[in-house]
């Protein structure tokens, strides 16, 4: 028996082969202009920026950096920043420390050991230009004038002494700190041939720079 073709069926098979191509046509067209956009080096392997991107050159009238390398492309190697090391804090500045000397020299009236409103104020200044000092001792020593017997001088000068310490102690200064010494009417201030009038207000007077306590002392400190 034999086939034959009519005109209806023969039509009908060409738009099936037109239909087929049409949709094939498309996908092997695209993949031919991926590829040969796609610009590559001597190795055949894409041609890659830094930000993980290719060279295209089928996308324009210039070759465009951009992101769709096929999967077997080299990835792009991470560039190595070294860290920056934090500045060192400045060296804080050694201290710096200053030798100093204070004394003071504290009046009394005759025959008495009783400190003077003046002579308090001079320990009160004394104090505080002493504070913060290192140093060993402070070092006190009581005097009398020539007037009475040197028995009762020494116990004068002995009692002044005292009544210094006793004051700086009150201030704060601590008892072991404080040396003392008297010396009675041994080691005047004043000499014989100024002084010479018998024990009347004119000698007494005169003989004031006898009747005292010097205190002394020095070390070092923070300079300020």
């Amino acid at each position: 028996m034999r086939n034959t073709f009519t005109p209806k069926y023969a039509a009908l098979a060409v738009f099936c082969a037109l239909a087929l191509g049409a949709l094939s046509a498309p996908a092997s067209a695209q993949v031919g202009s991926e590829e040969k956009s796609l610009l590559t080096d001597s190795r055949g392997a894409p041609i890659m920026n830094g930000f993980g991107e290719c060279w295209h050159g089928g996308f324009g009238p210039t070759p465009q950096w951009t992101r769709g390398c096929h999967a077997d492309a080299p990835k792009p190697v991470a560039l190595y920043v070294a860290p920056v090391a934090a500045a060192a804090p400045a060296a804080a500045p050694a201290p710096v420390y200053e030798k100093v000397a204070f004394d003071a020299n504290i009046l009394f009236d005759s025959n008495k050991s009783s400190l003077r409103p003046a002579g308090t104020e001079k320990l009160d200044e004394f104090v505080l230009k002493i504070a913060g000092l290192e140093s060993r001792s402070v070092m006190a020593v009581g005097y009398a004038d020539r007037m009475g017997t040197e028995s009762s001088n020494q116990a004068l000068s002995e009692a002044r002494v005292n009544a210094v310490k006793a004051y700086l102690v009150t201030k704060g200064v601590a008892d072991t700190r404080v040396r003392t010494s008297a010396w009675g009417e041994t080691r005047p201030t004043t000499y014989n041939a100024e002084c010479k009038d018998a024990n009347n207000v004119k000698n007494v007077a005169c003989m004031q720079p006898d009747r005292h306590v010097f205190i002394e002392v020095s070390g070092t400190r923070l300079a300020q």
